[in-house]
């Protein structure tokens, strides 16, 4: 038995969790923001398991971030009226099949991530992790007020490659151009 403390605002998602925008090798700005590492993890609703824990982390760090979240007002915000991660794909992004029947959450962090494959040998090869790809991630949930914005937010920890997956915005891999047989020498006829 471990000694461990459990953070009830740290997860880690399931396998199935697909990993779109993934900004994990350079750090990115965002509308001239500070730069950082980022990624959408597209999680299926049938993964009951992940979103749980992700609600459940999502109360803890309300609970624990209550006096953030007060600021200067008189009371605590509500949890349903502030700002939270986990949103739903098929409303928010209904135009988008990789986001159809699945929640997702937008993770990030100043410091890089740490990226395992399967065996957890460190990933080394840019190209192996891509938008599209499955794995777990391990992120943390904590709560925020700056600048009149309240909420709960999500930190990027690190990322486990589990398996390869269809690239995600359009890009065909080069295995998938170069797979078949034909030679297209009539593509002229």
């Amino acid at each position: 038995m471990s000694n461990k403390v459990k953070n009830p605002m740290k997860v880690i998602t399931g396998e199935d969790t697909r990993w779109s925008y993934a900004n994990v090798w350079e750090p990115k700005s965002i509308n001239g923001g500070t730069p950082k590492y980022s990624v959408s993890l597209i999680i299926p609703k049938s993964d009951t398991k992940t979103i749980a824990k992700i609600k459940a982390a999502i109360e803890a760090a309300y609970v624990e971030g209550e006096a953030k979240l007060k600021g200067n007002s008189k009371s605590v915000p509500p949890l349903k009226s502030i700002k939270t991660p986990l949103r739903d794909g098929d409303a928010e992004r209904p135009d988008d099949p990789a986001y159809a029947n699945a929640y997702f959450i937008n993770a990030n962090s100043a410091t890089a991530p740490g990226i395992v494959d399967a065996d957890l040998n460190p990933i080394l090869t840019r190209s192996q992790v891509y938008s599209g790809v499955y794995g777990r991630a391990s992120i943390n949930l904590y709560a925020f007020n700056s600048n009149g914005n309240r909420g709960i937010a999500c930190g990027l920890n690190n990322l486990q490659l589990i398996r390869a997956g269809e690239p995600l915005g359009g890009k065909a891999s080069a295995e998938a151009d170069f797979a078949t047989d034909d030679d297209d020498e009539d593509f002229l006829n």
